[in-house]
Order: C-alpha cells, then sequence, then structure tokens
C-alpha cells in the first residue's frame, strides 16, 4: 500500500493526498462529484483556464472533464484498458505481486505516452520549418 518510499503516483491513490489537490473544484455542492469522492476513486485535479474541472487518474494518467454522476464508471467508459480498473482491490489489499505487476504496467505505459508526446511535438516542429 502506499507509504512515505512508494513512489509518489502510488502515495496519491491515498485519499487524503488526492484530496489536497481538489482546492479549487468547481463542484463542491449538489453534486456526486464532490472532492471527497474524487479522491477516494483515486483522482487528482489539474486544471487548466480552459477546464477548471479536470481531473487525473493517479495509475493511468487518463484525463477527464465534464462528469457524470458516477466517476469510476467514466472513467471506465474513457479508459477501459487501465490495468488498476480490472483489480478491483485497494491498493493496502495487493499482494506484493499484484503491485509490482501494476507499478510496472504503470510505469511502461507513462514511458508510451511520454514517447508519443515528444514525437508529436518533434513532427510538429518540423512540419513548422518546412
Amino acid at each position: 500500500y502506499a507509504t512515505p518510499s512508494s513512489p509518489l503516483v502510488w502515495n496519491l491513490s491515498n485519499k487524503m493526498s488526492g484530496i489536497s489537490t481538489f482546492q479549487n473544484w468547481p463542484f463542491m455542492e449538489d453534486c456526486t462529484c464532490t472532492p471527497e469522492k474524487m479522491a477516494e476513486a483515486g483522482f487528482i485535479h489539474c486544471p487548466s483556464e480552459n477546464e477548471p474541472d479536470l481531473a487525473q487518474y493517479f495509475f493511468c494518467s487518463k484525463e477527464l472533464e465534464g462528469w457524470e454522476p458516477e466517476v469510476m464508471l467514466e472513467h471506465k467508459k474513457h479508459s477501459s484498458i487501465c490495468d488498476f480498473i480490472g483489480i478491483k482491490k485497494k491498493i493496502e489489499y495487493l499482494a506484493l505481486n499484484e503491485f509490482l505487476k501494476l507499478e510496472k504496467e504503470r510505469a511502461k505505459n507513462k514511458i508510451e505516452k511520454e514517447s508519443s508526446q515528444k514525437i508529436i511535438s518533434f513532427e510538429a516542429g518540423n512540419e513548422s520549418m518546412e
């Protein structure tokens, strides 16, 4: 489970760590996607000027906005390949081998996403030079 020596991303799965990112969350009252529910589901708030309700899932880094009432159903709908969704366990109940397998997949996905972003950025730079 998340400990001080765990990677930061696993600490963000902790409700108390995640909730601190929702200070300016636009949905506070009369809403099912409150900061508490978002943090408990494993999301961190990462707003932008144009997307004040943008949140990112701690594990797969999927960014979502325009929230539906059921936070995890929304996540599953847009990121069905997220390995953590399939586990159906809280982090503190993972066996070591489950944790290590998930961490390997999370790191692999992060590298793939960052590599894709670098390629897109590089190609965009080349296109403007032509």
